[in-house]
């Protein structure tokens, strides 16, 4: 017997305890259902064997035992090759497995296979992806987000209950609010970055995407926690999220009573914000106000100085990051270069695209010497002051309410200049300059039936917060329930 291909994760697991499907019949059924939609979405850049996947949901034993999960392109698996999107590391196998996709492993999750991105994680709309891009399951002529569009598709068109992501400027929270699902951003150093292909260090952050609050929930615990491979893990206890969902569910009809939500109204007034955009947001505080949550305005007075910081200091990492793709250890490599100068200059203009080679250049031009305090020292320090400003409206409220994008999702190409791009990540970057967590949710349409998402921020290791909130917001919506109507 099958189930509907939209069921949770929670729901998954509750019709393979009742008997009523396998976890070979739903592996199968998502890797079918993959490979179907692949022509409309190209949401994967590679699939399990059916074989493969067959024996591996047979033998899966834990937690999430035979649960379809498809993994994001930038981290390292043994069973499928890793690519991060990009010609350099096309056919690449890893000899190790990321730790989030080792623990979700172990806990029984079944690889569905490895989703499209932005190439090396550096986008907002899965367009720079060697592969081409992926599409967004509400109308295949706009972007699902990026860059991790290629796991958003794939959960919201039904193929997986949840699927990994990478989160360096937004990039979980954007194709969640663009595919109408949910997608959990971890505090900085939560989740090991071990095996999850570098952009920008001290930004870069592994997390999920699925359709409820309640799903992440479930499948943060497995992926958090200490890892002694990774120098900027945090070594702090992992809540009971689950617990945290029950406590909401037993409090009655207002379960928000007593919290404190900050809605940062200057975002829903900045230039470019589309009015349905900013109704869904204004609607959200309203039903966190029923819900019995204290809701007001908060200020974030730096918030505009986190476009121009972001974009200095992430590049400046990846100019550092990528060095290492020289064509001599792995990766691509130029057949024409006759010294050693020519096999770099050759590997890497033949193996980065055009948007990896921008945000090279500019990281390189901004730590070359004589530019170095005029940009990244400064940009560091404008980080210093953002991270402030959060930390001083934590003071006054439990958590941040603020749209994620300023617009729905945009056609495919209609984006020509990379700022107007760059500038899509204006409500989101701020919590990756501060490290600290956030999460989209579904809550509404606009007038041409694209999903907006509502974006809730904490405090550090404030993510039980995050998800209690969430799932209350779930309890009393529907919004998150909405399928693509395009999909068979």
């Amino acid at each position: 017997m099958t189930i509907s291909p939209f069921a949770t994760v929670t729901e998954s697991l509750a019709a393979l305890a009742s008997g009523s499907t396998t976890a070979e019949a739903l592996a199968l059924a998502a890797r079918a259902r993959a490979e179907a939609l692949q022509p409309q979405l190209n949401a994967f850049i590679t699939l399990a064997e059916p074989d493969a996947l067959a024996k591996a949901a047979a033998t899966a034993t834990g937690p999430l035992a035979g649960i379809p999960i498809a993994h994001k392109d930038l981290f390292c698996t043994t069973e499928l090759p890793t690519t991060a999107a990009s010609r350099m590391l096309a056919g690449y196998r890893s000899p190790f497995d990321a730790t989030v996709v080792a623990r979700l492993k172990a806990a029984g999750a079944v690889t569905v296979g490895k989703t499209n991105l932005d190439e090396f994680a550096m986008g907002s709309a899965t367009s720079h992806s060697w592969f081409g891009p992926s599409r967004n399951p509400w109308a295949t002529d706009r972007t699902p987000g990026g860059s991790s569009g290629g796991s958003a598709a794939a959960v919201a068109a039904g193929i997986v209950p949840a699927a990994t992501g990478t989160d360096t400027g937004g990039s979980i929270r954007q194709p969640a609010a663009f595919c109408g699902i949910t997608g959990i951003k971890p505090t900085y150093g939560l989740v090991s970055r071990w095996g999850m292909i570098a952009y920008a260090s001290s930004f870069d952050q592994g997390g999920l995407l699925a359709r409820t609050a309640e799903d992440c929930a479930l499948l943060l615990p497995i992926i958090a926690g200490f890892d002694a491979h990774d120098s900027t893990s945090v070594s702090v206890p992992i809540p009971d999220y689950r617990a945290a969902l029950d406590e909401i569910e037993a409090a009655g009809t207002r379960p928000l009573t007593g919290w404190r939500i900050g809605l940062v109204s200057d975002f829903l007034s900045a230039e470019g914000v589309q009015p349905a955009v900013r109704d869904a947001i204004a609607t959200a505080a309203r039903t966190y106000a029923e819900l019995g949550a204290t809701v007001f305005d908060v200020a974030l007075p730096r918030a505009d100085l986190a476009i121009p910081a972001y974009y200095i200091l992430a590049p400046a990492e990846a100019s550092s990051n990528l060095a290492r793709y020289d064509g001599v250890r792995f990766g691509h490599r130029t057949e024409e270069a006759d010294t050693l100068f020519t096999l770099y200059t050759k590997t890497r203009a033949e193996g980065f695209g055009w948007e990896v080679k921008r945000r090279i250049l500019i990281g390189t031009y901004v730590l070359s010497h004589g530019y170095y305090d005029a940009y990244y020292r400064k940009a560091q320090q404008v980080r210093r002051l953002i991270a402030d400003d959060y930390a001083a409206a934590f003071t006054q409220c439990d958590l941040l309410l603020t749209p994620i994008t300023p617009t729905t999702a945009w056609r495919l190409g209609e984006k020509s200049d990379p700022v107007e791009e760059y500038l899509a990540d204006i409500f989101t970057i701020g919590a990756n300059l501060a490290g600290l967590p956030a999460l989209a949710h579904p809550c509404g349409f606009d007038e041409e039936g694209l999903p907006i998402g509502a974006q809730l921020i904490a405090p550090h290791f404030g993510e039980a917060k995050l998800l209690a909130a969430a799932h209350a917001f779930q309890r009393a919506t529907d919004w998150h329930r909405a399928t693509p109507t395009l999909l068979p």
